[in-house]
Formats: structure tokens, sequence, C-alpha cells
């Protein structure tokens, strides 16, 4: 996965500085004697021949591979990271605000992401200070700039389940693996799953928490829309603009961003 994102960011790098590519062919000269000068474009070439030995085979395999995973990286990085629970916080407001189009989907995920770059920003820097950084010096291999990068994404997923890892017992014994003493000891293909399911617990009860106003506006305005005998009046048509006003005057997004950062360890 981290080698996913690197090859990306390298690939990204390339394509944006394309001035440091070997110059094109010469262009026409203008009138005057000035040469046109435009706009440079890279030059990719992919080369497919016949594999010359065993290494090369297996370099091929890895290059696969290796498209394969940057095509799941994005899937990867949300669920190891804090935009599950963020995200699906958010789609909780707009149902319990009887929203359904305002704001746009775009815009809440815009905003969750932007979220999760702020609660992951001290990792994501340890893993660039620790390993990107000294494996584009030169100074570490492949292999254990992976292991370093991995290691500050398995203590955060650890980090939030805090005092219950009830997740990951349930898969180390859907696995039939010993009892793990350590962090160290808790495979990283046991730890994501367990992470996935404590996240979207701690979601859903957030969900709820936030639902539980709302609801009580709904009741009342119902009751009070039956008591007047407006029965074929929807209730969320006049409970809705209410709801809106106490989400505001509450200042209803400043609290539940506070209350999602804080909700992180």
């Amino acid at each position: 996965m981290i080698r996913a994102v690197a090859l990306a960011v390298l690939l990204c790098t390339v394509l944006a500085f394309p001035a440091g590519l070997p110059a094109q062919a010469a262009t026409p000269a203008a009138p005057g004697g000035r040469a046109l000068q435009g706009p440079a474009f890279p030059f990719v070439d992919l080369n497919v021949r016949p594999a010359a030995n065993s290494r090369e085979v297996v370099l091929s395999i890895q290059l696969l591979l290796l498209l394969s995973v940057l095509t799941l990286a994005p899937s990867l990085l949300i669920l190891v990271t804090a935009f599950l629970r963020i995200a699906i916080v958010f789609d909780f407001i707009k149902r319990a605000l009887s929203l359904q189009q305002v704001p746009p989907n775009q815009i809440m995920m815009g905003l969750a992401l932007f979220l999760t770059l702020f609660i992951m920003w001290p990792t994501l820097s340890t893993i660039y200070n620790q390993s990107f950084k000294p494996f584009a010096d030169g100074q570490i291999g492949l292999e254990e700039m992976y292991k370093k990068a991995e290691s500050p994404l398995r203590v955060f997923m650890y980090r939030q389940m805090g005092g219950s890892p009830e997740n990951i017992r349930l898969f180390m014994r859907m696995r039939a693996l010993p009892k793990p003493n350590t962090l160290a000891d808790v495979p990283t293909e046991v730890l994501i799953p367990a992470f996935v399911l404590h996240e979207l617990t701690v979601a859903f009860k957030i969900g709820i928490l936030l639902f539980i106003p709302f609801i009580i506006i709904d009741m009342v305005v119902a009751s009070i829309l039956m008591s007047m005998g407006m029965i074929m009046l929807p209730p969320v048509m006049i409970s809705m603009p209410f709801k809106l006003i106490v989400f505001v005057l509450v200042d209803g997004w400043s609290l539940i961003t506070m209350q999602l950062v804080q909700s992180f360890r």
C-alpha cells in the first residue's frame, strides 16, 4: 500500500516538472529567426519484450501487482485512516437534519478528507521522516522502508481501539492464532479488519447521539400536527426548519468537528 502511494507521488512529481525532461525535437522558427517555444510534453515509452531470465519474470509480476495495488490504494487508505468514522458521522448528520441534497456529498466528502489530513498529519509526518525520506536518500532499502511506513499506521489503528481490543481477539480466534502479548504479535491482516469494525461501531454510537435531539423535535411537531387535525401534512416539512434553526444556534458544525477530532486518541 505504501509502495503504491510512493510510486504515485513519484509519478506526479515527474509529470509536474516537465522542464527537467530531455529536450524535444527542434521546433520551426518563427518569422524573424526566433524559435517557437511549444509546451514541453513528456514522452512515455513502454517496451514489451520476452523475459530474458527468471529475474525479469519476477520483476514483471511485481510491476503488475504494484499496478493492481495502486488501483486499490484509495480504498485501503480510507479504511486505515480517520476518514471512515468522519464520513459516516457526516452522513448521519444529513439524515438527522432530514436533508437530501444540501450540502452536496462532494462537499461533505471533501470536508471529511481535509479533516482526515488534519488528524493524520502527525502520523503522515512520521511516515515521511522515518520511511520515505531515508529511502529517497538511499539510506534504507525498499523492504525496510515498507516496515517503517507500516509501523506508525499500526500504532494509530491500535491506539484508536484503546483498551477494548475485542475485535482483535475475534479475528485472532477465527484464524486460530495464539494470544498476542504485544502489538507486534498482531498481524496486519488482523489489525486492519478489527480497526474497521471498531470505527463502524464508534461512528454508529455517535450517530445515535446525534439523532436523539432531532427525533424529539420530530415527535413534538408530529404531535402538534395531529392535535390540530393536520394529518395529511408531512411532519418533516415543518420540523426541518426548526431542526436547522437549533443546529445553527448551537453552532453545530463547530461542535461536531471539535468532538470528532477529540474522539481520536
